[in-house]
């Protein structure tokens, strides 16, 4: 906006610019550049990242390292490919003339910072499109894999509540003599074993008597003495345990890995943001510098 000056003591005039402070050519140029960039980067990470994986036993880095080396591609991925598209941004747009050199510094950084948004928005809906298909892929495989299965679900007592009922029943029917009982029907007996350690696990522990009489049906089954039949009954509840802790403690290191990842890439975003509006004002200033040596030349 400028001030027009028709007379001594007469009101001033303000004059509003026809053209949008807003080139959106520059700015889709700018965002293609940087998706191309991103894509051929991630291609080539993927590359390198499945040399770093191998089915055989010792030969392929932790997960531990490929979690790291990812985390630090994919930032330097977003920077990498903010600069240029920042950059290119700033250098394709035409010279504002009349105007401040803050106002300029401040278009060249809303033009980098728009062509960063617009090629992170293309990206992400690549990438959500992208594990969208994959995992479809796999809800399809886990659907063959149950309707193989259906049959044996259907017979096995799956919710919690025939879970609960049917262990109840057992501990309602439980015979005294359950040595006699396990040599008698040993399906029945390995049913109901089943849903003793089923019902420990939803519980969290065994109680005193299911565990004696684990061992009794153990010590029925295998012809150990009492004792030796509930030391082993002991060692696998334990393994159990064991086996849980150690479910528990990788949900815990995965949780762990996925807030890390969060925070890190949204931290990536951001300079990123910031780099693309840097690159675009340097570039923008470049641009104008050599328009203005040229003139001068002329």
């Amino acid at each position: 906006m400028s001030v027009s000056m028709i007379g001594s003591g007469e009101v001033a005039t303000p004059v509003e610019s026809s053209k949008s402070a807003m080139t959106w050519g520059p700015i889709f140029g700018g965002a293609a550049a940087a998706i191309g960039v991103t894509l051929i980067l991630l291609l080539l990470g993927s590359g390198l990242g499945l040399t770093m994986v191998s089915p055989w036993s010792g030969q392929s880095s932790s997960l531990g390292t490929l979690g790291v080396t990812a985390a630090i591609w994919l930032v330097l991925v977003q920077w990498l490919s903010s600069a240029l598209g920042g950059y290119i941004t700033g250098r394709l747009r035409t010279k504002w003339a009349a105007v401040h050199t803050d106002e300029v510094f401040f278009r060249d950084t809303a033009h980098g910072f728009l062509s960063w948004a617009l090629a992170t928005v293309f990206v992400a809906g690549f990438l959500a499109s992208s594990l969208t298909s994959l995992a479809g892929a796999g809800a399809q495989a886990v659907g063959s894999a149950a309707t193989a299965a259906g049959t044996a679900a259907a017979s096995s007592a799956t919710s919690p509540a025939d879970l609960s009922t049917s262990y109840f029943t057992d501990a309602l029917l439980r015979p005294d003599q359950a040595r006699a009982a396990a040599t008698s029907n040993d399906a029945a007996a390995t049913s109901e074993v089943s849903r003793i350690l089923l019902n420990g696990a939803a519980q969290g522990q065994i109680p005193d008597d299911d565990k004696a009489y684990l061992a009794t049906i153990v010590s029925a089954r295998t012809g150990l003495s009492e004792a030796d039949a509930r030391t082993r009954v002991d060692t696998v509840l334990k393994r159990i345990d064991d086996a849980k802790v150690a479910t528990q403690k990788a949900a815990d290191e995965a949780r762990k890995a996925a807030s890390t990842t969060a925070l890190l890439g949204s931290l990536s975003l951001l300079i990123g943001a910031f780099i693309a509006s840097a690159a675009a004002a340097f570039g923008g200033s470049q641009r104008d510098e050599e328009e203005d040596l040229l003139v001068t030349r002329l």
